[in-house]
């Protein structure tokens, strides 16, 4: 986690709000990343997601079983979608997010028993330093 953090200030230090993900599998980091939404101009482009894509391509495929995936803040909707799609089998969140979290906070599509792959979930992991990142973040753009 304190990896997904080091990307999250990255991230943060590059204008983008500082979420950040790293995917491991067997203890070795296979990927990182931290949010590119504004410097891709990309919906899409959060740290979740950018991981994925890039250990699905390290490892030449798009199942990531036997990967865990580590990420700053509890995922949104689109990147809960990503990590049950890619078949990761542990998530491990720092901060629960209130407003978006799909991970058992607002929602729980990692863990919904009508689909074909439930994940395990470890959540608040150094989630107050997480937590800070994002208010920090936000306190200097209100």
């Amino acid at each position: 986690m304190r990896l997904a953090l080091q990307e999250a200030q990255r991230a943060g230090s590059r204008g983008e709000t500082p979420v950040g993900a790293l995917i491991a599998k067997g203890g070795e980091v296979v990927a990182t990343a931290g949010n590119r939404r504004e410097q891709s101009n990309d919906p899409t482009a959060h740290a979740e997601i950018l991981a994925i894509r890039q250990a699905a391509a390290a490892l030449g495929s798009w199942r990531l079983g036997g990967c865990s995936i580590y990420v700053t803040i509890e995922p949104c909707p689109m990147c809960a979608g990503a990590i049950y799609q890619a078949r990761l089998d542990h998530l491990v969140y720092g901060a629960a997010d209130e407003k978006a979290g799909a991970a058992g906070t607002l929602l729980d599509l990692v863990r919904n028993p009508k689909l074909n792959h439930r994940l395990e979930v470890t959540a608040g992991v150094l989630a107050e330093e997480a937590a800070a990142l994002l208010r920090d973040f936000f306190g200097v753009r209100r």
